[in-house]
């Protein structure tokens, strides 16, 4: 007998073991059949290997384990690939902080090889935190396959994909505008790049004008806007909120089409403090609504004045070092006083200079977006320095053609948009890191500068032979790649590429991959860039992409706002399923409003399955050997039949088109209405009767029952699925392996049965309308009135005595009769084309029940009122955050539908 209750935290670890052990994770072997058809694939998103299970990791690795379990119990070769990213600059990070408390040596002091080697212990030690609970989450990857961003394999083909690309002219070196981060002395990428608003200033400066140029400056304007008064100046007003960067200023932009600025361009300005003459030129990019409309332009430490300056051919001038402060080795013109000051006191000594010397004229404060390394927290400065390119547009060309194509789809479509716009806007791709731990450049400098790319530095040796008579000294860059680089490679280089291995054969292209929005640019779009350049194919052929996990008020969690959800507590608390199931039915909105109370509800669905189980042990539901659903004969394992059969076909359909909701959806309803609600309910007389026959049909039938829905439910509630089927197996036949072993149900459509739905519908539509009548007119539990169907058709009449005994128990009724009107007293509803009449009279306080429904209703008209009076004041609605205006919405909503309700109520009880 089954215990009383499942006990998750026993029998998680235990059911794990079991799985891994049976070897049912590894895809099966190949037979001389096979085709493409009959192989699945996804490769794991490689989380950071700092990194621990988060409520993201358990939504995406949740949705990834369903489709697995899903095509492994379809008969198909599954492969889940898992594995993690040497994540750069993170774990670069966590071993210097550890190393800082520790009282150790920094990595400058211990150097470059000691560094390295501490941070591989630390990673044999710590990295395989993330993988051990996903084990927690019920994961079912092919752990022997495992594979690590910088293990030896992957380093052979990011070596190779460099060198062939930069063959193919598609690498080059060049000095361009890069994010820096002058904490980590590093360039590093726009995801790594977090914009934080802050109290700022917009600092107006005057900048003479050159060569005692003068003109005629609006001062006054009529209605239409036209100037009416004029002053004469020598100056223009330039805005900034970073006056520091004013010492590599190499230019002033104004609209061309600003009437007043038309006559000074192609003139100068004298820049201030250095006294460089620098051109005023025209561009689209100023804004003559904003400020002044006259911009200062510094191309080396703005990202938009950069392409400002390439346009009007400025130089750019680097006017800080690598760690943030002034420098003048580019610009010999910046004062000796600046020299060495962190950009941030310079920019309270220019401003107080501004000052005395009277080229400020106004400081605005303002707030405004300010970028900041995720990692480092200080103030990311774009910077011109060296950096190794990818020529991302001529490689986007073919990524973008293959999703116009339909080679690979996206689920939502809606999301191909988001790819498709930044791919045909793509910049090129910075992929050097001045970093020491990740994947060092394979690229040799010689004596003169000379640039040697190849895989191994014997291959550099014989490439700089050719330009010298003898051997020479070559020095390998410093500088690390991307970590996107060797993520962009995945999905063929962790099948072994570049040698052909079987793998490659079987499971390139991978059938999908689940991934979140965020990283549709930094990671997709280049999996799709380097798969088609290098393989000649897509690498998967569909991308579900997944919402963000958010509380359940909408808002985004954070540490701050002590509104995160744990996963890890989540699982030791209520268990693995009850999480799953709940990423699962929230998967389909983009912004998955999550909260403990749901997931405890979900633990409660799983509750209610055991219970169920428990029930049908109890009523010796047993599995018989040869039974045979097809030939059943009872009404309402006919019908039982149909239902498990169109279940099927929907839990089916929705995991093939990814639309974990519904198939989560059409389970729960299944399960919990359908099965527990209603067909062990009309089983039960069945069970106490004591017509044997229909007894042992329906045992058996039961048993049936349970054993299908344990395999439709396994992808998604693995665990507790798994220990019924071991804990059920143990009566009635015995039955060997695991149920994550077993195969899909295939249920044909001649189970489902017209007459049998037909007849069991008419029956639950009734007692449902009794029950939801009794709970509109707060009739006691213990009361039964009486019922009566007010001249029935013959048909309805046959099926009224067939049904009586379970009308009478399930309605909680006293009689069931036959009439030719409704009895006075009565209440009436219609119900599968008959009229049916319930009488109250003497069984509720009539007065008292029209007060309780007027008091409620008025309570709803309260409701109504307030919220509609919030949704009518427009400052509200332009005001308040999205998802606060869209909860009262679904408040009005609410209210409007139990209002009608109570109204119908007490118009029927008007009736009486």
């Amino acid at each position: 007998m089954l215990e009383k209750t499942f006990e998750p935290k026993a029998a998680e670890p235990r059911i794990y073991s079991q799985w891994e052990e049976s070897g049912l994770f590894a895809p099966r072997a190949a037979k001389p059949t096979d085709g493409a058809a009959d192989a699945y694939s996804i490769v794991i998103p490689p989380p950071n290997v700092t990194g621990s299970l988060h409520i993201g990791h358990a939504l995406n690795n949740t949705l990834q384990d369903i489709l697995a379990r899903y095509h492994r119990m379809k008969g198909k070769a599954v492969l889940w690939l898992p594995g993690t990213d040497h994540a750069g600059i993170a774990t670069q990070m966590v071993v210097e902080r550890k190393l800082a408390a520790e009282g150790a040596p920094g990595r400058r002091d211990m150097g470059r090889d000691a560094f390295i080697e501490k941070v591989w212990e630390w990673k044999a030690e710590s990295g395989g935190t993330i993988v051990r609970q996903l084990r927690r989450l019920g994961a079912s990857c092919d752990w022997s396959r495992e594979r690590f961003t910088l293990d030896e394999g992957l380093n052979a083909a990011v070596r190779k994909v460099f060198v062939q690309l930069h063959k193919d002219g598609l690498i080059y070196r060049d000095k361009r505008l890069v994010n820096w981060d002058p904490h980590f002395q590093t360039a590093i990428s726009d995801l790594e790049v977090e914009q934080k608003e802050v109290d700022g200033a917009y600092w107006h400066f005057a900048y003479p004008l050159a060569d005692g140029v003068t003109y005629q400056h609006p001062v006054a304007f009529d209605e239409d806007g036209k100037a009416t008064e004029f002053e004469t100046r020598g100056f223009i007003v330039v805005a900034t909120t970073r006056p520091e960067t004013m010492l590599g200023d190499t230019g002033v932009a104004v609209h061309p089409e600003d009437e007043r600025y038309k006559g000074l361009v192609g003139k100068f300005v004298t820049l201030p403090i250095t006294g460089r003459r620098v051109p005023i030129v025209a561009d689209d990019y100023a804004d003559p609504t904003k400020g002044s409309g006259a911009v200062k332009i510094t191309p080396a430490h703005d990202f938009n004045d950069f392409g400002v300056g390439k346009r009007a051919g400025l130089e750019a001038l680097n006017v800080m070092d690598a760690f943030g402060r002034i420098t003048a080795a580019d610009t010999p013109d910046v004062p000796a006083e600046y020299e060495g000051l962190d950009r941030f006191a310079a920019r309270k000594a220019i401003v107080a200079r501004a000052e005395e010397e009277g080229w400020l004229r106004e400081i605005e404060k303002t707030k405004h977006m300010v970028p900041h390394g995720d990692r480092s927290g200080v103030v990311i400065e774009p910077w011109m320095t060296d950096q190794w390119y990818v020529d991302a547009k001529v490689m986007a060309q073919p990524a973008l053609k293959a999703v116009e194509d339909g080679a690979t789809v996206f689920e939502p479509k809606s999301y191909e948009k988001i790819y498709f716009e930044w791919l045909r806007n793509i910049e090129p791709w910075c992929i050097s890191r001045q970093l020491w731990w990740g994947h060092r450049i394979p690229a040799w400098y010689g004596p003169n500068g000379e640039i040697y790319v190849a895989e191994t530095e014997e291959d550099a040796r014989e490439q700089a032979l050719s330009d010298y008579d003898s051997e020479v000294m070559l020095t390998q860059d410093e500088d690390v790649l991307d970590t996107w680089f060797s993520s962009a490679l995945w999905p063929f280089s962790t099948m072994g590429w570049p040698e052909k291995t079987e793998d490659l054969e079987r499971f390139y292209p991978t059938s999908d991959l689940v991934t979140a929005a965020d990283i549709i640019f930094f990671w997709v779009a280049r999996m799709m860039m380097m798969g088609l350049h290098f393989m000649d194919e897509v690498p998967f052929k569909r991308v579900i992409i997944n919402g963000l996990v958010r509380d359940e008020k909408g808002q985004k969690m954070s540490k701050s706002k002590g509104n995160v959800i744990d996963p890890l507590n989540i699982i030791d608390e209520l268990g693995a399923d009850p999480l799953r199931f709940t990423m699962a039915i929230l998967s389909g909105t983009r912004d998955i409003k999550l909260s403990k109370q749901r997931i405890e509800g979900y633990r409660n669905f799983g509750t209610k399955l055991w219970n169920a189980a428990r029930f049908s042990q109890m009523n010796e539901a047993r599995r018989v050997e040869g039974f045979d659903p097809a030939g059943v004969q009872q009404t309402i394992n006919r019908w039982i039949r149909g239902e498990l059969t169109k279940a099927e076909r929907q839990v089916a359909d929705a995991i093939e088109g990814g639309r974990f909701d519904d198939a989560a959806g059409a389970l729960y309803r299944f399960i919990w209405n359908v099965f527990c609600d209603w067909y062990l309910e009309l089983a039960k007389p069945v069970f106490n009767g004591s017509d044997e026959a229909a007894k042992a049909e329906t045992r058996a039938m039961t048993a049936w029952t349970i054993d299908q829905t344990l395999k439709l439910l396994h992808p998604v509630m693995p665990y507790i699925t798994e220990e019924l089927w071991a804990e059920l197996g143990k009566e009635g036949p015995a039955r060997d392996g695991l149920l994550m072993g077993e195969t899909w149900p295939v249920l044909p459509d001649a189970f489902v049965d017209a007459d049998a739905e037909a007849e069991i519908g008419w029956l639950v539509e009734l007692i449902g309308e009794i029950r939801a009548l009794r709970a509109e007119m707060n009739v006691p539990p213990s009361a039964k009135p009486p019922l009566a169907f007010v001249a029935p058709d013959a048909g309805t009449a046959e099926r009224i005595a067939r049904h009586r005994d379970l009308i009478l128990t399930l309605g909680r009724v006293s009689e069931v009769a036959v009439a030719d009107a409704a009895p006075a007293g009565a209440v009436t509803f219609v119900s599968g084309g008959a009229t049916v009449a319930l009488s109250l009279a003497g069984i509720i306080d009539l007065a008292a029940e029209r007060a309780r429904l007027e008091k409620e209703i008025a309570a709803f008209d309260s409701d109504i009122g307030h919220v509609n009076k919030k949704l009518g004041n427009p400052n509200f609605v332009a005001r308040a955050a999205a998802e606060v205006v869209e909860e009262q919405r679904a408040k009005l909503a609410e209210a409007e539908e139990g209002k009608a309700r109570l109204q119908a109520a007490l118009k029927r009880l008007e009736a009486l």
